[in-house]
């Protein structure tokens, strides 16, 4: 049997059915290299400059209001549009293209410019995730055409992000994503041969085994999962199997603020830098109705590799091929435990 932990493998990603190449015997211990500090860039709680900070011009006519909470707003220059021209064509096989309506929004998490969730008070984070619940259920409602909502985070310039004020989006499109379309077909597929989602499955048996367990409360758990491509990928998890964020009670929306918060203050204390990712809800499709074979999670995607100035990338084998990593889930899941406690700065 193959040592997972020093030969060479492959693991399984069950909800995209794709491989992923561990390479464990490259780096004899868990961590390698000089870890590098930066100066954490120095932001003013109001920023007279920033179109999203409160009262500020945006695009246009376009003005904030002098919003205390979270704000949201349809963004001022949408990828996808509620009335697009039509752009099928069906003429060839290897040649085609499909309409595609939907809405784009934007969600500031806080008036406060120099924050971001690690910063934020857990009372705080839970009343974006009421936004998010919120604008889940509304737009599902106003446009009956919408078959999916996507609520994501892009954190840090390294990230593409174009301003720092803290803030996220929410894509809602006609017709079912790639990624989610990959994971509807999986967890319908298993659910259907054993009665139960596959997340639970998945949380069961990390619970379990909890050498990638990295923080857990009554009602959400946040793991390293066995497949993860990027080093410090994690993903967080529902306990109960509700399928949409609209879905959580009031004790689960608590958990879910307090997980934010305990997940990204330890990524910021990693290597003691304000921690870049890509973060999503994989929630069920709507207007579809039921949909047991969900269960709602999270993927955080973060850059960082080696410090706070070393990032991993996809090159070579990896975009022709197969992504590959060194570190295993299991010693990234470790790092991140040991990183508890408040935010470093």
């Amino acid at each position: 049997m193959v040592n997972i932990f020093k030969a060479p493998h492959r693991r399984l990603n069950p909800l995209t059915n794709e491989w992923l190449l561990v390479s464990p015997q490259r780096t004899e211990r868990p961590w390698q290299g000089q870890i590098e500090k930066t100066v954490e860039e120095y932001r003013p709680a109001y920023d007279p400059g920033c179109y999203l900070c409160p009262g500020n011009a945006r695009a246009g006519d376009n003005r904030n209001p002098d919003y205390e909470g979270p704000f949201v707003f349809d963004n001022d220059f949408p990828a996808l549009l509620p009335g697009s021209e039509s752009a099928e064509d069906r003429t060839h096989p290897l040649f085609q293209s499909q309409s595609e309506r939907g809405i784009c929004r934007v969600v500031c998490f806080s008036p406060r410019h120099d924050w971001t969730l690690a910063h934020m008070p857990v009372p705080d984070i839970r009343r974006v995730v009421d936004v998010w619940a919120e604008q889940t259920a509304d737009l599902a409602e106003q446009f009956e055409w919408m078959r999916y909502v996507q609520v994501f985070e892009n954190k840090g310039a390294m990230m593409g992000c174009s301003n720092p004020h803290p803030h996220g989006q929410i894509w809602a499109t006609e017709h079912l994503p790639r990624e989610i379309d990959k994971e509807d077909k999986a967890q319908r597929a298993f659910y259907e041969a054993r009665g139960r989602t596959m997340v639970a499955e998945i949380l069961g048996e990390e619970r379990r085994r909890t050498e990638r367990l990295v923080y857990e409360n009554a009602h959400w758990t946040i793991i390293v999962p066995f497949w993860a491509v990027w080093p410090f990928e994690v993903m967080l998890i529902a306990n109960r199997p509700v399928q949409m964020i609209e879905e959580l009670d009031d004790t689960e929306r608590e958990a879910l603020a307090d997980a934010l918060s305990a997940l990204t203050i330890r990524y910021d204390n990693l290597f003691q830098t304000s921690f870049p990712y890509s973060m999503g809800f994989h929630q069920a499709p709507v207007n579809t109705g039921e949909q047991p074979h969900w269960h709602l999670h999270a993927h955080f995607y973060p850059p960082l590799l080696r410090s706070a100035t070393v990032k991993k990338h996809m090159v070579g084998y990896e975009m022709l091929a197969t992504p590959q990593r060194d570190i295993t889930a299991e010693a990234a899941a470790a790092r991140l435990r040991e990183r508890a406690g408040e935010r470093y700065a």
